[in-house]
């Protein structure tokens, strides 16, 4: 009889944060994975820096000027901690929807300020928190505000269906970590996308049909593109002008989600601007047709020439030696268990704040 491969239900949410708004754009994605859920979507992505907000404001003021600092400080005021309550709930509405969820968020360390990063969570139909992927490279204005994460939150991650993988925005083109999670057997591939692009280059909408089909491409696998798209608020609170209000109305500017098949073939979207979800039914066989052809980390590549080496280390900045963990509170031992755990690489944080260190093998296998 040999193996069986699914066909899977996707979606792709687009839609607009409640901008700057952190308890807000989580009810408002429970509500939205619920609905996916409800028709049948066994994987739902979500636009980067969904909760609770991209910092695209870079794209419109000075960067030390008043605006931009004053919102990239309710940016950090908003951010999410991981685990913490709003993964709760998160965990909670993808329990409800028997869905795994890709979401995208801007992510502090719990007990610290000042810093942040922009992290895709990933969370498993049980409303498990599986994990989670730091962008590794900011982009333009984003390197004012985030952080890159390091090589211990990178990597495809299993599920039902086999080796899932996502990255954010820009990574999507970067060919090294295309290959590297094609060389782990992503199957299906989430990718977040911010709501606009800036002014300077072309619409954001083109870049990710081109990054959508291209990573289709080379890894076979399937690929849900997720965006973002503009609302009243938000454009009120940029205060951007007139013009780049204009410009921010401009149906061309904003939205693109799409689905894309491993055949690079469009399954669903591109969207135009508006709020709403896509949906495509998965044959997962159709990896399996396609990298009869083609299999760049198999029969179609030469290892005896290329090689590529991931480091999935982290780095840390500070450590202690020597501390007796008996004279410290139980609110310092656990501050100190969660900061060793954001520096600790392999270390996952389950809901309950629990800390597990994964030996190299569990750290591959799970990103």
């Amino acid at each position: 009889m040999g193996d069986c491969y699914a066909i899977v239900k996707v979606a792709a949410v687009q839609a607009a944060s409640v901008f700057l708004d952190r308890e807000g754009s989580t009810a408002k994605a429970c509500r939205l994975i619920r609905e996916a859920g409800s028709n049948g979507a066994r994987v739902i992505g979500f636009p980067e820096g969904f909760i609770p907000a991209h910092p695209v404001w870079y794209h419109h003021h000075p960067a030390t000027g008043a605006i931009a600092n004053c919102l990239a400080t309710e940016l950090f005021k908003n951010a999410v901690e991981i685990p913490g309550p709003q993964t709760q709930v998160l965990c909670a509405a993808a329990r409800d929807a028997n869905a795994y969820v890709i979401i995208g968020v801007c992510e502090k360390i719990p007990n610290t300020i000042g810093t942040m990063f922009n992290t895709q969570i990933y969370i498993g139909p049980d409303g498990r928190l599986m994990g989670k992927h730091q962008k590794i490279m900011p982009t333009v204005g984003e390197k004012l505000v985030h952080m890159g994460g390091y090589g211990d939150t990178f990597g495809a991650f299993e599920t039902e269906f086999g080796p899932m993988s996502a990255l954010i925005c820009g990574e999507n083109s970067n060919p090294l970590a295309v290959f590297a999670l094609t060389a782990e057997g992503t199957r299906m591939h989430v990718m977040s996308w911010p709501n606009h692009f800036p002014t300077s280059g072309d619409p954001m909408r083109n870049r990710v049909v081109v990054d959508s089909q291209a990573f289709a491409q080379m890894s076979k696998a399937f690929v849900i593109s997720a965006c973002g798209t503009v609302d009243e608020q938000m454009i009120a609170t940029l205060q951007a002008g007139p013009e780049a209000e204009r410009l921010l109305r401009d149906a061309d500017f904003c939205g693109g989600s799409v689905i894309v098949s491993p055949a690079s073939r469009i399954l669903a979207g591109p969207m135009g601007p508006e709020e709403g979800i896509i949906y495509a039914e998965c044959d997962l066989e159709m990896g399996v047709r396609m990298k009869l052809r083609h299999d760049f980390a198999g029969h179609y590549n030469r290892p005896d020439i290329f090689h590529l080496h991931v480091n999935r280390a982290a780095p840390r900045l500070y450590s202690v030696h020597g501390a007796d963990k008996s004279l410290a509170s139980p609110e310092n031992q656990a501050t100190a268990t969660k900061l060793q755990a954001a520096t600790t690489p392999g270390a996952l944080i389950d809901a309950r704040g629990a800390t597990t260190t994964l030996d190299d093998d569990d750290a591959q296998r799970r990103g």
